[in-house]
């Protein structure tokens, strides 16, 4: 089949491949149901990268990479690699993929499925129906601001420093990505940072109000500070709508934000370059898991996270948004009949038939034909 959609898989370690493997039948069956082809090339990153060529990926990869339309990754690193150098862990070849390719807005949904609300650590009245997005800066802040590093100070102690540092238009852009993601949801933004104690904070706030008012009246904004929003997010998570927040903070408040779910199993992202000339962005797409190696190579890993991650990059990188509905609601379905993953078989388990990845996997690609 003929297509112009250039996909780069990178599935990486521990249970990367894996649940990768799942998401190919996926796209087998949409080339072959719904003509929708990719023209895919498959290489290393991370861990695999690094016992292959020595470093967790490679400037052919990453030029690959710049070139893709798309790029759909599993996972890395693992303790194999504990004591690497950190120049070349495993994870230095993600934030090189971010960094390159200016992916500067990390979308993560954190949605509760009705057939799982009862896997989720908080009461179901606190969870039912759950949507909420949380949007993180992906490429400044403190994972990359300069200076960094570690020395023996003055005094003769060993000292670690790493900076946080944010520029005006940084600020902006990612929270434009929000502005406009809430136009299309329920209108609302809560924009998130320490404006109380930080530097960064006060001009976050600014730059987030002054957008607003320039651009996105229209739009809901209200500010809360990162600690009091982890708090709310326990207390009352269906207030969220739209959440926009640093590089830091947004991968804590993210992560809280999927255990309201109760997998870190279930849970996609996209993260997006801003539009070039033609409309098009540079995207990167993977769940939110890690590489779980304690149960790699065992078919226990939960695929539906990655199959979610592929529904957006048919949403967001190919504007496929009949086909990601499909892929999503097919999930759905799979988690009201009853199937689960181990991490999965929480709280109520009545009528619940648990499987392994490949099942899971069929029993998705199953429904697909179901629904069409």
């Amino acid at each position: 089949m003929a297509s112009n959609r250039n996909l780069l898989m990178l599935p990486g370690d521990g249970i990367g491949p894996e649940v990768m493997n799942e998401v190919r039948k996926i796209i087998a069956w949409m080339g072959k149901k719904r003509a929708v082809g990719f023209d895919i090339t498959e290489d290393l990153v991370g861990g695999a990268a690094l016992d292959k060529h020595d470093t967790p990926i490679t400037d052919d990869t990453m030029k690959i990479a710049l070139e893709a339309d798309a790029v759909l990754f599993g996972s890395v690193g693992g303790p194999k690699w504990d004591t690497a150098d950190f120049t070349k862990k495993p994870e230095r070849g993600l934030l090189r993929l971010r960094k390159e390719m200016d992916l500067f807005a990390n979308l993560r949904p954190a949605k509760v499925f009705d057939a799982l609300v009862d896997a989720s650590s908080l009461k179901p009245e606190i969870v039912k129906g759950l949507d909420i997005m949380i949007i993180r800066e992906l490429t400044s802040g403190v994972y990359f601001g300069e200076p960094r590093g570690r020395h023996v100070n003055a005094k003769g102690e060993v000292e670690a420093f790493d900076t946080q540092r944010y520029t005006a238009p940084e600020i902006q852009r990612v929270c434009a990505v929000a502005f406009e993601l809430a136009r299309k949801r329920r209108n609302k933004v809560t924009s998130s940072e320490k404006a109380n104690v930080m530097h960064t904070g006060v001009l976050w706030r600014e730059e987030a109000t002054k957008l607003h008012k320039e651009k996105y009246s229209d739009v809901k904004l209200d500010h809360m500070y990162a600690d009091a929003l982890a708090m709310q997010l326990l207390r009352a998570p269906n207030q969220f709508d739209v959440i926009v927040t640093d590089n830091l903070f947004g991968d804590i408040l993210s992560d809280e934000a999927s255990m309201l779910t109760g997998s870190l199993g279930l849970l996609p992202s996209a993260s997006l370059g801003a539009p070039d000339a033609t409309g098009r962005r540079k995207a990167l797409y993977e769940p939110i898991h890690g590489s779980a190696p304690d149960i790699a190579g065992k078919g226990l890993a939960n695929p539906i996270a990655q199959t979610l991650s592929y529904a957006m990059m048919l949403r967001y990188s190919f504007d496929l948004g009949k086909e990601a509905d499909l892929v999503e609601t097919a999930v759905e379905n799979v988690l009201k009949a009853g199937y689960r993953t181990g991490d999965l078989l929480v709280g109520k388990t009545d009528g619940t038939k648990k499987v392994g990845t490949q099942e899971m996997g069929d029993a998705i690609v199953k429904e697909l034909d179901r629904l069409v």
